[in-house]
């Protein structure tokens, strides 16, 4: 079984910009299973590539995924027939530092303003060491999730505080 160890942070500036290696616009939704409310099924299309990925409950930092790219018609076929109309809309950011891969996120849409940082792990408790640019963990906040974003978009979280 594929395990996703993910952790998840804020960013405190934006000297990250002058490191990244490459860049991708990402589109994609998602569609609960109704038999098990926690886990999602996501389709994704980056550049001219399609992606199915089912992703289970999430514990801790930590949950099963199964991802398998599929042919860009499919994606769109999905997009349009199995998800809600809403898209999360980002652009990923490859920056290696202290020989790991970092992926960060600018979201765009609804949930522009919002940069994210993510670092796969092999295990929940591998050390690593922060980049300067690192901000606060929201590793466990929900709202964080790209899942959550569809729902509670980030242009909402300014009229909750």
């Amino acid at each position: 079984m594929a395990i996703e160890i993910e952790r998840k942070f804020l960013l405190k500036d934006d000297s990250w910009r002058s490191a990244v290696s490459s860049r991708a616009f990402y589109k994609q939704s998602y569609a609960r299973f109704v038999e098990h409310p926690r886990a999602t099924f996501r389709v994704r299309i980056v550049g001219e590539k399609g992606f199915l990925s089912l992703k289970g409950p999430v514990s801790g930092c930590s949950r099963c995924e199964f991802e398998y790219g599929i042919p860009l018609a499919d994606a769109e076929a999905i997009l349009e027939d199995f998800c809600s109309g809403s898209r999360v809309e980002k652009y990923r950011n490859i920056v290696y530092y202290a020989g790991n891969r970092w992926e960060i996120d600018e979201f765009e849409g609804d949930n522009r303003g919002l940069i994210v940082a993510e670092l796969e792990l092999r295990t929940p408790d591998q050390a690593f060491e922060r980049p300067p640019w690192l901000g606060p963990e929201v590793t466990g906040e929900f709202r964080y999730f790209n899942s959550s974003l569809l729902r509670n978009p980030y242009k909402n979280w300014k009229k909750e505080s």
